[in-house]
């Protein structure tokens, strides 16, 4: 929390909820007009406030404090006091919202996997020190230099959007958080990093750039450049990409929210051209199948793809399909195995997981980490 002249800005989550804890239930008198009676228990009133006698310099600094409280969450009312120099500031109800955090597995194969040595989860939100965490998910695995790196979402509650995070670990089993090593004016999420022709890449979810951008490492595994765009003009999401056959397939959901159309498409090299598949879209009006749910993997001599199944709600479960044909002219699959290899759990999942991202440690050994998520108080 960060203390101004006039009042308390929060800067997290955790200060909102102390703010609500510690603000006033709502009267006939504090109500704002713009709130009906019957929802005053949604707000509270944390301050009322005056401008009276303040110089024009300090009005402004005072409305720049007004301004920064609000991008905390907080409504600050100028429309109800009767003195047009009176401010209330409120502070909505916590409401459920679905928290996500990071957990390791192992297993014999990428689809058969247990929980680790150790207690899940091994990354949560409250791990991450520069930025205002709420939930962190979508972890992609990368060994370089002897250790294991973990690039995944932060979903940052300052700025309103996705950034990629950094762990490391030596072991793969006990976690590091670094740093927030990618961020850009839009959300970020679901950063794929691999090796290919001469460096190291990342292709991040983008959609709201309408674009797959593709990143070089600068200075791995801190500094990344976008060095171009795979494809650009649809909501791409999750996209995941795979060197088989000697081309590049990218498997992308486009749907723009209903999670239910997967498209593929295929280029010569990692810079292009890009052409969609005959085949694509592969998944239509199936919002079981059709969102990537983690790096495809080659494993027992299986080709297989991770869907996430968005059925009831999003980040249900995580099932596998085998890839059976893959040329520029043909695509089939099949679901691999009866139901899902991930799903609701007890305590830090019980709301559900959506991601897997599976390293081979040998042979039948696997090594993978996993999201899950569960509804927590979260202030509106």
């Amino acid at each position: 929390m960060r203390q101004g002249r006039h009042l308390a800005i929060p800067e997290s989550r955790r200060d909102l909820l102390g703010l609500w804890e510690t603000a006033r239930r709502l009267t006939p008198a504090t109500c704002p007009k713009w709130l009906a009676a019957e929802d005053a228990e949604s707000y509270r009133l944390v301050a009322s406030l005056s401008l009276a006698g303040l110089s024009t310099a300090e009005r402004a600094a005072a409305e720049r404090e007004f301004e920064a409280a609000e991008l905390g969450r907080l409504v600050v009312d100028e429309d109800g006091p009767s003195s047009p120099d009176a401010r209330r500031v409120y502070v909505a109800r916590p409401h459920p919202q679905a928290v996500w955090s990071i957990g390791i597995r192992m297993g014999g194969s990428p689809w058969s996997l247990d929980a680790a040595a150790g207690a899940e989860p091994v990354l949560t939100a409250d791990a991450v020190t520069d930025a205002a965490a709420t939930s962190v998910a979508d972890p992609f695995l990368f060994r370089a230099d002897g250790r294991w790196q973990m690039f995944f979402e932060v979903d940052n509650w300052r700025s309103w959007k996705g950034e990629i995070g950094l762990a490391t670990s030596a072991d793969g089993l006990a976690w590091r958080y670094e740093a927030i090593v990618l961020a850009e004016p839009f959300h970020l999420s679901y950063p794929q990093v691999f090796a290919a022709d001469d460096g190291i890449y990342m292709v991040p979810e983008s959609s709201q750039a309408q674009a797959v951008r593709l990143y070089r490492a600068r200075r791995f595994p801190w500094e990344w450049e976008h060095v171009g765009d795979l494809l650009r003009g649809l909501p791409f999401a999750d996209s995941s990409l795979l060197w088989h056959g000697d081309r590049w397939w990218l498997f992308t959901e486009t749907s723009g929210g209903s999670d239910d159309t997967l498209r593929l498409y295929s280029a010569p090299t990692l810079a292009g051209p890009w052409a969609e598949h005959p085949a694509s879209p592969i998944i239509r009006g199936d919002a079981s199948l059709a969102r990537p749910a983690g790096r495809i993997v080659a494993a027992d001599g299986r080709l297989v793809r991770f869907a996430q199944n968005c059925r009831p709600a999003y980040g249900t479960d995580v099932r596998p399909l085998e890839i059976l044909t893959l040329t520029p002219d043909s695509y089939a699959e099949r679901p691999l195995g009866a139901g899902p290899i991930l799903g609701p759990g007890a305590g830090w999942n019980t709301g559900g997981m959506h991601h897997v991202d599976a390293a081979c440690l040998g042979p039948g050994r696997w090594l993978a980490a996993v999201d899950g998520w569960r509804m927590e108080d979260v202030p509106a």
